[in-house]
Parts: C-alpha cells; sequence; structure tokens
C-alpha cells in the first residue's frame, strides 16, 4: 500500500451516465454550446454522450442543448449509405471523406454497428475501417450501437446529426447496418439516399427487397474494378432496367445507377455531383424543404413511442402487469392486441394497481 496518503489503487471505469453527470452538472448548457459552434470536437463528444445517456435527467438536458443549437443546424447534406454486408460502405465513406475534404468540407460520419439482443455488445469497429478519416482533423467519426432499434439507426443518431450539424459539419453520413425491408428507416432521416451493391444481375436482382429500392435516390454497383469492372457494368444496366420499372419517389428525380471503385478512387467525383444535383433539384420544387418538414414529424412520433414506453417502464407496478400480459401473450391465452389495450388503460387511468376494465381481460378470456 501507498504510503504518505498517495494510492496506486486504478479507477474504476466509468460508464456514460457517469461521464455525463460529472460533465454536465458543472458545464452550463450555454457554455456547451457555444463550444460546439466554435468546433470544440471534445464538447462535441461530451454532448453525443448526453444525447445518449438513458437517465431521465440527462434526457431532459439534451433536449435542452438541442433547442439551444436548433439555430445552427439544418445546413448539411444529410446522406444515408447502406448495402450488404462486404458491399464496401466504410471503404466508399473513406474515400469518399477525404475527397470531400480535399474539396473544402467538413465530414461527419455516424456509423451504427448492431447490438446483439443476447449480450448487448457491439462490435463497433468503424473508425479501424475507415483509418484516413479516422485520423483527419476534418472528419468526426462516431460509432453507436443500434440497442436493438428497427432499421439498423441507433436511438439517437438523429440528435447525434443535429449536434454534427451545429459543430460545423457540413456533410454528414450515416452509415446503416446491413440491408433489408426494416432498413428504410435510415430515409426518414436523411436527404440523400444511397443503395450500393455488388456486381450481379439474374437471381441477385431477387435477393434485393423492393421497399428499399424504391426509396432509394440512387443505387451504386461498388467494386467496379479488375476482372469485376464489365460484370459491374453490365448489373448497372439490369439495375437501371429494374428501376425504369418502378414508379419514382417523386417525377423530380429518377434515381440513376451508377459504377464506382473506391479502392481505385473512381466514379466519387461523379457520385458527389448526382448528390449535389439531388439537392439543387429538390430545393428548387420545393420538396427539400417538405422533406425535411415530414420527416421532423416522423422523429416527433418516434419520441412520443419511445416515451410512452419509458413511461411504462417507469412505474414498478406497471412493469409487474406488463410481465403478467407477456406471459399470457407467449402462452396464447391473450391477443396481443388486447394486452397493449390493457397497458394503454392502465396509462389512462394512472393507477398502475388498478382493478376492473383497466386491470385486463375477464378471467375467462
Amino acid at each position: 500500500m501507498a504510503s504518505g496518503g498517495s494510492t496506486d489503487e486504478v479507477p474504476a471505469p466509468r460508464s456514460p451516465e457517469t461521464l455525463a453527470r460529472q460533465t454536465f452538472d458543472t458545464l452550463a448548457l450555454a457554455e456547451l454550446a457555444r463550444r460546439i459552434v466554435s468546433g470544440d470536437r471534445a464538447a462535441l463528444a461530451r454532448a453525443i454522450t448526453l444525447v445518449e445517456s438513458s437517465r431521465p435527467s440527462h434526457r431532459r438536458r439534451a433536449q435542452e442543448l438541442l433547442q439551444e443549437l436548433l439555430p445552427h443546424t439544418g445546413k448539411a447534406h444529410r446522406i444515408g449509405i447502406t448495402g450488404v454486408p462486404g458491399v464496401g460502405k466504410s471503404t466508399i465513406i473513406d474515400q469518399l471523406g477525404i475527397n470531400l475534404i480535399a474539396d473544402g468540407h467538413r465530414v461527419a460520419v455516424l456509423a451504427v454497428d448492431p447490438t446483439s439482443r443476447r449480450t448487448g455488445g457491439s462490435i463497433l469497429g468503424d473508425k479501424t475501417r475507415m483509418q484516413r478519416l479516422a485520423t483527419n482533423d476534418r472528419a468526426f467519426i462516431r460509432p453507436s450501437p443500434t440497442s436493438g432499434t428497427l432499421g439498423g439507426v441507433a436511438r439517437r443518431t438523429r440528435e447525434t446529426m443535429l449536434l454534427a450539424e451545429a459543430a460545423g459539419y457540413d456533410v454528414v453520413i450515416v452509415e446503416t447496418v446491413g440491408v433489408g425491408q426494416s432498413e428504410t428507416a435510415v430515409a426518414e432521416m436523411v436527404d440523400f439516399f444511397l443503395v450500393l451493391l455488388l456486381a450481379g444481375g439474374g437471381d441477385d436482382l431477387q435477393g434485393i427487397k423492393k421497399g428499399i429500392i424504391e426509396i432509394a435516390d440512387m443505387v451504386v454497383i461498388n467494386k467496379a474494378d479488375g476482372d469485376n469492372a464489365a460484370r459491374a457494368t453490365r448489373s448497372a444496366a439490369e439495375y437501371q432496367g429494374a428501376l425504369g420499372l418502378l414508379t419514382p419517389a417523386t417525377p423530380s428525380w429518377h434515381p440513376p445507377v451508377m459504377t464506382t471503385s473506391a479502392i481505385d478512387n473512381k466514379g466519387l467525383d461523379a457520385l458527389w455531383e448526382k448528390i449535389e444535383e439531388h439537392r439543387r433539384i429538390m430545393t428548387a420544387t420545393g420538396e427539400f424543404v417538405t422533406r425535411r418538414q415530414t420527416q421532423a414529424v416522423t422523429w416527433m412520433h418516434d419520441m412520443l413511442a419511445d416515451r410512452l414506453m419509458d413511461e411504462v417502464r417507469s412505474q414498478p407496478r406497471l412493469v409487474d402487469r406488463l410481465g403478467q400480459l407477456e406471459a399470457e401473450v407467449r402462452l396464447g391465452r391473450l391477443t396481443p392486441a388486447m394486452a397493449v389495450e390493457t397497458v394503454m388503460a392502465l396509462l389512462r387511468d394512472g393507477r398502475p394497481g388498478a382493478t376492473g376494465d383497466a386491470a385486463g381481460p375477464p378471467a375467462d378470456a
């Protein structure tokens, strides 16, 4: 044991909630907002930790901070990128980000990793896959777990996007997990939704969910290099034909299909030109503003659903009743709809231990 009042004990790791509490109990939100707007990366990271905290008091302060920063948000290109595993999402983002920085942009990447429902763990390895961006002071990469959220989009990704915009990042890229019907959730928070695919036609077309193609603003066949270049070109023509059979989301924009090689930095300049062209057209028609307004309302509805579930979980006796209802549903004795009605009745009544109509279905149901 050390003498003289000193100690060699190693402090225990601190959780995000503990770090947030220690930081934000002593730092005024107005001062934190000022630091974020000035481009302080440490302040941005701390604010994201606050946003990601599950403590009710931190959530309230996070919303106060976002309200304070609201005038400094909304000017960035918001881009969602998704694709099948192995398509090269991280590689293409790394190269595109370096290109954009060379042109004077500041780039934030919100890389969402899948969370195991069984263990709650995530890999969070995107910084190792975007090595050049990770070491560039004009880029900011924030890996975050999905926490089981539908669509592979972290629960607080929207808030993190606003914080990055307030910090002066004029390109915000959301890299999502995998590809599939649920992955369309990302389109509800970005201006431009990009789907990356691998070369291949025929049966490969059947493996792509129609829903995700319908909302794509662009389809890109990546890894169009070497012996794969000709195959990628053929695949692009096939996908363009498939898109021609679908009604576009807007008459002002027909989603193009392009080929790229992230490793050779081929086609990425043309890709960015299309993204900028899309924004110019959508702005001119008024659809850009309408899209963001619709997304804001969708965000409100999603948060309302989250808050209702939080309200259920915050009442111990209601949690106990919820467990009973789950057991009844699992055994096939109660329909999910009736279970939900029971929970809603308990919330309306305001007394989790209430009996009567609010307590659930009759005993012989």
